[in-house]
C-alpha cells in the first residue's frame, strides 16, 4: 500500500504532461503529440485504455486524499 502514492503521483504527472502536449499540438495545429497514443495506440489499444483509466483513478485518489487532509 505504501507504493500507491508514488504510482499515483507518477501517473498524474505523466497524464498532465500528456494533456498539456495534446493541448499545445491542437493550438499550434501541429502533429498529434498524445504520447500515450503514440506509444501504445497502434500496437496495444487496450493497454492505452488501461493507462487512461489508471490516470483517471489516480486523479480521483489525489482528490480523495486532498479532501481527507482538509478535514483533519
Amino acid at each position: 500500500m505504501k507504493h500507491i502514492p508514488l504510482v499515483a503521483t507518477v501517473l498524474v504527472v505523466l497524464g498532465a504532461i500528456n494533456w498539456g502536449l495534446v493541448g499545445l499540438s491542437n493550438l499550434t495545429g501541429g502533429p498529434n503529440w498524445n504520447l500515450v497514443n503514440l506509444l501504445l495506440g497502434r500496437t496495444a489499444p487496450a493497454l492505452e485504455n488501461v493507462v487512461y483509466l489508471l490516470v483517471g483513478i489516480s486523479g480521483i485518489w489525489f482528490l480523495w486524499d486532498w479532501y481527507g487532509s482538509k478535514k483533519r
